[in-house]
């Protein structure tokens, strides 16, 4: 038998949880084929095994495990399956019976929804809304019983797998992930002088560009052109001009950093996860916009590495996705500063005396003021939305005309 021990993942880390096991009881893995996902206090990484072999597991989902414990045994001496050869079955005759409830149309119920026949007749006939209807069925099919339950109940939608009026309470355990959020989150908040200032942005200048330039971005490069690229681009300048928003404080010193490696913060099923873009001043629009798609898969996935999430000067996270209209982030500590992206929403705006009608967006910026002053904090801000309001600055930092005429 060979020992699969938890890996050392960082000096400060001393147990783990086991997430899932990708492989069954039992079975024949390969050598180096990933056996399990394991989750620290800082990211996910998964477990592969050392030889080919049956797999002996030690462990079960959930499980909190100590670094350098066992977490699996691999039986190297076990003969590898023989691969069975497929099965030719024969044509089966096609049948023309009619069923006895007529399928609903198509356009009844949306194609991401599952549902047998009969419901889906009912739901057709009678008009309801799919989302008022909890499943019963197997993979989340919804039943003819469903249906007549919403039905008799108009109005009274219960929680997932409740009963009516229902007084039931559920308890879970927290994960590593959440309990450092956690932490973190107190942290930030007890130990920085934290305050918040707000602005707004015309976004009008940025989705023209994208509408005009969009197609042709992604014909060159690959990848969609977003909002982060700006945003992140517009930062990395406004840092470079301000660099007590990019630095901290270590002890009785500040640090300082001539880079922007700026952290986009990410929501997962298991948590928020920070991932890291490193020297964002260096990148271009596009290095910037493959990195997001990289960093936000990885989180997605659960593949992020201890690499993805350490460092960071800067913090940007964008609330507008989910339809928040302003918000106060926390600082991302040792970070000194977070920016606050909203919704973009029609706003009736006084241009040159006139009312016009303008995409705009609320821009928060979260800062500790034991090192930000409030002048730094808000020419900082300022700053980034002349970037955002006019991205021809974002080439040079400079308006062209000015650089130009020497000015």
């Amino acid at each position: 038998m060979i020992d699969i021990k938890v890996p050392t993942v960082g000096e400060s880390i001393t147990e783990v949880t086991l997430l899932k096991w990708t492989k069954k009881e039992g079975s024949y893995v390969e050598r180096d084929e990933v056996i399990a996902e394991l989750e620290s206090e800082k990211a996910t990484f998964e477990v592969n095994a050392e030889k080919a072999g049956t797999l002996k597991q030690l462990a079960t989902e959930g499980d909190t495990i100590l670094i350098g414990s066992i977490l699996a045994q691999i039986d190297e001496t076990a003969a590898k399956p023989e691969t069975a050869s497929p099965k030719v079955e024969e044509a089966k005759p096609v049948t023309t019976s009619q069923p006895a409830v007529p399928a609903a149309p198509v356009t009844s119920v949306p194609n991401d929804v599952k549902a047998t026949p009969v419901a889906s007749a009912i739901i057709a006939d009678k008009k309801v809304d799919v989302k008022s209807i909890e499943p019963s069925g197997f993979g989340g099919k919804i039943m003819k019983s469903d249906v007549l339950n919403a039905l008799s109940n108009p109005g009274k939608k219960t929680f997932p797998g409740a009963d009516l009026f229902s007084r039931n309470s559920r308890k879970e355990k927290m994960s590593n992930l959440r309990k450092t959020i956690a932490k973190r989150l107190v942290e930030a908040k007890n130990t920085t002088a934290m305050l918040t200032t707000f602005n707004e942005v015309d976004m009008g200048p940025i989705m023209d560009i994208r509408k005009q330039h969009k197609d042709k971005f992604k014909e060159a490069h690959g990848v969609n052109l977003g909002f982060m690229s700006f945003f992140a681009k517009a930062c990395a300048i406004a840092l470079s001009e301000w660099p007590t928003v990019n630095a901290y404080i270590d002890g009785d010193e500040l640090i300082y950093h001539d880079y922007a490696d700026i952290s986009i913060a990410v929501s997962t099923p298991r948590g928020l996860t920070v991932p890291v873009i490193r020297n964002v001043e260096s990148l271009s629009m596009a290095d910037i916009e493959k990195a997001v798609v990289v960093l936000a898969g990885k989180a997605r996935d659960s593949k992020l590495t201890a690499e993805d999430l350490t460092g960071g000067t800067f913090t940007i996270t964008n609330g507008g996705v989910f339809g928040s209209l302003m918000s106060t982030p926390i600082i991302n500590i040792p970070q000194s500063a977070i920016l606050g992206m909203h919704k973009i929403q029609e706003r009736a705006m006084v241009i040159n005396g006139k009312v016009e009608v303008r995409q705009m967006m609320y821009l928060a910026l979260s800062y500790d003021h034991r090192i930000i002053d409030g002048r730094e904090s808000v020419s900082f801000l300022v700053r980034v939305k002349e970037l955002l309001e006019n991205p021809a600055l974002l080439l040079m930092g400079k308006d062209p005309v000015k650089s130009l005429l020497e000015l």
